[in-house]
Formats: C-alpha cells, sequence, structure tokens
C-alpha cells in the first residue's frame, strides 16, 4: 500500500532504460527517486519558461 507515492507507468527508450538502471545501481540511489528528481527538473524547466 503506498501512502506517499501513486503508481505510474511508461515506457522508455531502451537505452535510456540501461543507463537509469547503471546510474541506480552506481548511485544506490532506487529508480524512483531518480525518476522523482528528472520530473521535477523538468516541471522547473518548463515553468521558468513560461
Amino acid at each position: 500500500m503506498l501512502i506517499h507515492r501513486v503508481r505510474f507507468g511508461s515506457s522508455l527508450i531502451k537505452e535510456l532504460d540501461e543507463k537509469l538502471r547503471e546510474l541506480s545501481k552506481q548511485t544506490r540511489i532506487p529508480i524512483s527517486r531518480l525518476v522523482d528528481e528528472a520530473i521535477e527538473d523538468l516541471l522547473k524547466k518548463h515553468s521558468a519558461e513560461k
């Protein structure tokens, strides 16, 4: 049961998936946290452009 999170499904380019998994392994940061960070950065970028 997720309390502070929601399930999110999508697909990735295979090369991005491989790089993301390797980054997670190297940094020991869960993929879900890396995806959170990437989406936060994307939202900041696009809100700054308006």
